[in-house]
């Protein structure tokens, strides 16, 4: 049971498809979210590491001291787990879902330890019963059009950092990423005609999942409601293409929890955490 090595280019498809078929609310990885990892910066900037695949099991070096992990076979598992680690840093720290029991179970016969670190709650919101999108007078919410890469990379920077690695040329290439699609990526636009809230949505057609990642909102407009217009407007948008499931993972400790309230202000329920481990060798 050799793994086969592949750039995460390359790999992608792959990593993508086995994600969205063992896909259930117990399970961390959703196509959407392996895009957004794999695209958000420009190839040069993210330095991604190599991908090590089984029909039904992957293993994928993010960084040389990060791993992310995807399967249901321990001896799968295990096997695409010792290839990666075998390219991997002296340290290296897996993140998983805490309902991942063969993940979590083959990372602790590596001698991976729990450590202590920021987490996240996946939670979920059945589409049926999202609210109305609600803006302030003068404010106004779309789908990101073509040609628009620039002010969608911008307004992505203006509420998370201006050093953020999400370029334009960034942009246009997650652009290109499937499952991207423009009509799942809202911004709300002030009165004065700038971008100044955002959030896309990732569906997988398959599962019938609507990740939301990411979703920002500069501070100069925060606390009118507008991050909240933009996933509901996004999320609203995904429901008429298919999808019956919202997901989306904020963080879950007391480090940064604002995000958290705003999703089960919507109508998300909050379900399995991520736990951390750490390798040192």
């Amino acid at each position: 049971m050799t793994p086969e090595r592949l750039d995460v280019e390359q790999a992608l498809p792959r990593l993508q498809a086995l994600a969205s078929r063992l896909w259930s609310t117990e399970s961390r990885h959703h196509p959407g979210q392996l895009a957004w990892s794999c695209a958000y910066g420009e190839p040069q900037v993210l330095d991604l590491g190599p991908a090590f695949l089984l029909d039904d099991a992957w293993a994928w070096l993010e960084s040389a001291d990060w791993l992310e992990i995807c399967g249901a076979d321990p001896g799968s598992v295990d096997a695409v787990v010792t290839a990666a680690l075998s390219e991997a840093a002296e340290e290296v720290t897996a993140s998983t879902l805490e309902t991942e029991t063969v993940v979590v179970d083959v990372l602790a016969r590596h001698g991976f330890a729990e450590v202590e670190s920021p987490w996240f709650t996946h939670h979920h919101l059945d589409l049926t019963g999202l609210p109305q999108v609600a803006l302030p007078e003068g404010y106004a919410v779309r789908a990101v059009r073509a040609g628009e890469a620039e002010q969608r990379a911008a307004v992505h920077r203006a509420a998370w950092s201006p050093t953020s690695r999400v370029t334009t040329a960034a942009h246009e290439r997650l652009m290109t990423t499937p499952p991207y699609r423009p009509d799942l990526d809202h911004v709300v636009i002030a009165p004065d005609g700038t971008w100044v809230a955002s959030c896309c949505t990732w569906l997988d057609d398959a599962t019938g999942v609507a990740l939301v990642e990411p979703v920002g909102c500069v501070e100069e407009h925060a606390r009118r409601g507008l991050a909240t217009a933009a996933s509901v407007s996004a999320l609203t948008a995904a429901r008429d293409a298919g999808a019956t499931t919202g997901l989306v993972c904020p963080r879950g400790d007391d480090g940064y929890p604002v995000p958290a309230r705003l999703y089960r202000g919507i109508g998300f329920v909050p379900g399995a955490r991520t736990r951390t481990y750490r390798l040192t060798r």
